[in-house]
């Protein structure tokens, strides 16, 4: 078994896949002395400077590594050669909307418009299960405390993310319930959305009716009854968006689950797939390289608006723009932003940016996207659910058991964690660690993938934790 990996030519550190004297497993030792204030090299790229000297041998973190990031960044575009051969499609099976889009699960939706009225929702929800035949899988509720007391764009972000989901191909029907008196009531989500089939939208306010319970549950045996019809026929994978997210990364995420994300990111493109990566915040130190990526200056453009935008966010809270990485994070080997960044951005692979999408806006063409949402697990596995992803790839290093709206499929990135949660982990990255080459355990990720979209369920699923987050910018009055 190896000890340690060196990931490229240029790099002055290893990462150790077992533990020695003081490094542990997942942390860096230096494989050459490093003067104070000189530059600490892994994927061959800066990951910060030393606060000391550094003798060969030594253990790499938090002690003797810092930051080098600054917020003043100024952006050049040096496009990146990044064309990526055609490939032959797979398929999978998957229910064909009216809209041409393709949803990966048959679910009815009920999405309340406002805090008040989540619990009534799940209620709902769990009641309306007992009417479920036919293709129609479950019943889902989504709460959360937003819809009233919000101002300006971020009422707007609000609006925009309820319909959004309420348009999801994932749900074959959908209840828009609402309270009556809320900012962000049923009629602002209704003209919000593109296209409203009333076969498979219903919206009910609970102040206009006796028995909120009893109206909704009749509306959603409607929808029930409607979507029962659907069946999965054989849908080709360029019909697919697959989101890309970490969480609770260690030092072995940059080297196996995330790098196999990527791998499977550039098949799917391309087979003229699309998938999306957003966590604009764990971009940070490694941003130029996506940006060099953009397929066009116009597309460069919307990108470093897009990180600019995170930084001015961050900023005008008061707060630091290059924080280090979670306890976590630490914990398991990361040391800087651009440590985590650097890892982070491995699940991009290396496809042309074909595109930059706002928060809670849908994915409208082919490739690989960034999406404007931040790194919070849940808020931006929503976001990706929101801009049309069918199902979430989602990499830890930790561990996690949550879920998005979506599918959220878990790889954890050592095998350690993978047998020690295997309630919570759909897919091992660890044999990488043994020699596994990162193509052949990509090709096993689309396979999974392909099944999963065709029906197969994920741990998540199974223990029925999926839920949603909003992101929530400004005041509450």
């Amino acid at each position: 078994m190896r000890e340690q990996i060196v990931i490229h030519e240029r790099d002055n550190v290893a990462v150790r896949l077992t533990p020695l004297r003081d490094i542990p497993a997942g942390h860096k030792v230096a494989l050459t002395d490093i003067p104070e204030g000189g530059a600490v090299i892994k994927y061959g790229h800066p990951i910060g400077r030393a606060t000391r000297n550094i003798r060969t041998g030594e253990w790499v973190h938090t002690h003797n590594l810092s930051t080098a990031l600054r917020s003043d960044g100024i952006y050049e575009y040096h496009p990146t050669p990044c064309a990526l051969p055609s490939r032959q499609t797979a398929q999978f099976m998957g229910f064909i909307r009216p809209d041409g889009r393709v949803g990966v699960r048959n679910e009815i939706w009920i999405l309340p418009t406002v805090g008040c009225v989540g619990r009534v929702a799940e209620r709902l929800a769990q009641q309306a299960r007992a009417y479920l035949h036919g293709s129609v899988s479950n019943v889902l509720a989504f709460p959360h405390p937003y819809g009233c007391s919000q101002l300006g764009g971020d009422q707007e972000n609000t609006r925009r993310a309820l319909a959004a989901l309420a348009c999801h191909p994932n749900a074959g029907g959908v209840l828009v319930l609402g309270l009556g008196c809320e900012n962000s009531g049923v009629a602002e989500i209704h003209k919000r959305m593109a296209q409203v089939d009333e076969t498979r939208v219903k919206f009910l306010i609970c102040q206009d009716v006796e028995d909120e319970m009893a109206a909704g549950l009749s509306l959603i045996k409607e929808l029930i009854d409607a979507a029962a019809r659907d069946v999965r026929v054989p849908v080709g994978a360029d019909r697919l968006v697959v989101g890309l997210k970490c969480g609770g990364s260690d030092g072995f995420s940059g080297l196996t689950a995330n790098p196999i994300i990527g791998a499977f990111s550039d098949a799917l493109v391309s087979m003229g797939g699309a998938t999306i990566l957003t966590e604009v915040p764990e971009m940070f130190g490694a941003e130029g390289l996506l940006l060099n990526r953009c397929r066009d200056e116009t597309t460069f453009r919307r990108a470093v608006g897009m990180i600019q935008g995170f930084k001015d966010y961050f900023t005008a809270a008061g707060q630091p723009v290059y924080e280090n990485p979670s306890p976590g994070n630490r914990d398991g080997g990361i040391t800087t932003l651009e440590d985590k960044a650097l890892g982070c951005t491995q699940k991009s692979g290396s496809a042309p940016v074909t595109g930059v999408l706002d928060y809670a806006q849908s994915i409208a063409q082919r490739g690989l996207h960034l999406l404007d949402a931040p790194g919070n697990d849940l808020v931006a596995t929503t976001a990706l659910a929101l801009s049309g992803a069918q199902l979430v790839l989602f990499s830890t290093g930790r561990g996690t058991p949550f879920a998005g709206p979506v599918p959220t499929l878990k790889l954890s990135t050592n095998p350690a964690l993978s047998a020690h949660k295997a309630r919570w982990i759909d897919f091992d990255a660890g044999p990488v660690l043994h020699g596994e080459p990162i193509p052949q355990a990509a090709e096993r990720l689309l396979e999974r993938v392909l099944r999963v979209a065709g029906g197969e369920t994920v741990q998540s699923e199974q223990a029925g934790l999926q839920d949603m987050a909003l992101f929530k910018t400004g005041v509450t009055l």
